[in-house]
């Protein structure tokens, strides 16, 4: 399965607190980290609800 790297590029304040759940679950605490998720469809989904948050790049 392919591996995704996301890292974290705007902040999560004034965030609505689904968004700001659905960071800290993909591991992300703040601007500037980065983890590492298999591409499954729960984190594609993740990934897409804080799109605007987040950059993706293939790992």
């Amino acid at each position: 399965m392919a591996k995704v790297k996301i890292k974290q590029v705007k902040s999560s304040i004034k965030r609505i607190q689904n968004q700001k759940r659905t960071l800290e679950a993909l591991g992300l605490r703040g601007i500037g980290k980065e983890v590492v998720h298999e591409a499954t469809p729960n984190i594609l989904g993740m990934i897409k609800k804080v799109q605007h948050l987040v950059s993706v790049t293939e790992a």
